[in-house]
């Protein structure tokens, strides 16, 4: 199957400057990255924007694609397309997504080889950040709430201080990589930095695990925590709690937790954005006399004024009386539609008078026009 080509991949012109390639590229990553994407084409999406952008933003190759397009790539790599420097290339998404994380294993699910691990500063790894949901009413989006929430998350090891090690050892170095994480393969002219099979990129092996935590450095446990959901939260918005993810394997920092709210639906309003709707029945009586009407808010009940001849339909507009916006300001509206109830099971007394009515409208009816 042919190649598509870079450009159109990118969607850019060919003469497109190394921004205009970057954006392009950053927005299709943003799309198809499988963390984030879970359609079934989205990783082969992913990997192919970032070959296309692999090779275009460096000017010595994309001067290759443009003269002799992919046969040039292929013949200078020695044939099977051009081959991608893993760290220049983690480097790049880095920078792409303003410093994010992102592990080894995506890169051998997409590129079939592991890269070298993203470390913090002292050489341990960040842990996994976790996602939660929680599900809250109109109400707590009015005032806001706390609630709590379970989550089970591997937490550091007190016994071996995270290390992974028993007490009283410690990890050594390993001895294929020599403690770097990596080894580094020769493939023609090109050199390939891969994870270390021996020890799985982390530098050093364990003689003596500890107990207590099977070297790992963590044990799993249950930890509840509590969840502020500020006022005016959308249906679908997510809460960050900081550190409160898994801790990094060897004594790396934590990563976060992500808490997805969902909002109920209410039986009684609609909610759009900051503003409610709420349908009202009125009597064929008070839609052409007119009256006062209790309407529920959320918080009680307020009384609105039905003027006389009012249709059935209309929508009546009661300041204040929606939600709050999520960083503050005032608060959205309620708007109640009134409908004229039809009885179904009407009284002798009132069949009465609808018939009487009915007689006044058809006198009225047949009367000439002045």
């Amino acid at each position: 199957m042919a190649k598509r080509d870079y450009y159109e991949i990118l969607g850019v012109p060919r003469d497109a400057d190394p921004e205009a390639i970057k954006k392009a590229y950053r927005k299709l990553a943003l799309k198809y990255h499988p963390d984030r994407n879970k359609e079934t084409d989205a990783a082969e999406r992913f990997k192919e924007a970032t070959e296309a952008y692999s090779v275009l933003s460096d000017p010595e190759k994309r001067k290759v694609y443009d003269q002799f397009g992919h046969a040039g790539l292929e013949g200078a790599a020695g044939g099977g397309g051009p081959q991608i420097n893993l760290e220049d290339l983690f480097s790049q998404f880095s920078d792409i997504f303003g410093g994010a994380r992102m592990g080894g294993g995506i890169w051998e699910t997409l590129f079939g080889f592991g890269g070298g691990r993203r470390h913090g500063r002292n050489g341990a790894r960040p842990g996994r950040s976790l996602r939660a949901s929680l599900e809250i009413g109109l109400e707590d989006v009015l005032h806001g709430a706390r609630r709590s929430l379970v989550v089970k998350r591997r937490e550091r090891c007190e016994e071996c201080g995270s290390s992974g090690a028993a007490p009283g050892s410690s990890p050594q170095a390993c001895p294929t990589c020599g403690g770097r994480g990596q080894v580094h393969q020769q493939q023609g002219f090109f050199a390939v930095r891969s994870t270390c099979p021996h020890c799985h990129g982390e530098g050093t092996i364990l003689r003596n695990p500890c107990r207590a935590c099977g070297g790992d450095g963590r044990v799993a446990r249950k930890r509840e925590l509590e969840v502020h959901i500020p006022p005016g939260i959308e249906d679908g918005a997510q809460i960050r709690l900081a550190g409160e993810g898994e801790a990094g394997p060897r004594g790396g920092p934590p990563g976060d937790l992500y808490v997805e709210v969902r909002v109920r639906e209410d039986e009684r309003f609609h909610r759009d954005g900051q503003d409610l709707y709420l349908e009202v029945p009125i009597s064929y009586a008070q839609a052409v006399l007119g009256d006062k009407i209790r309407v529920r808010t959320l918080e009680g009940e307020v009384r609105m004024t039905v003027p006389p001849g009012t249709p059935t339909g209309k929508l009546f507009r009661l300041r204040g009386q929606g939600l709050p916006a999520l960083h503050g300001g005032p608060r959205g509206d309620l708007y109640v539609r009134v409908y004229v109830e039809v009885p179904r099971r009407p009284s002798r007394e009132e069949k009465a008078l609808v018939r009487q009515l009915l007689e006044l409208e058809k006198q009225r009816r047949s009367q000439p026009a002045d």
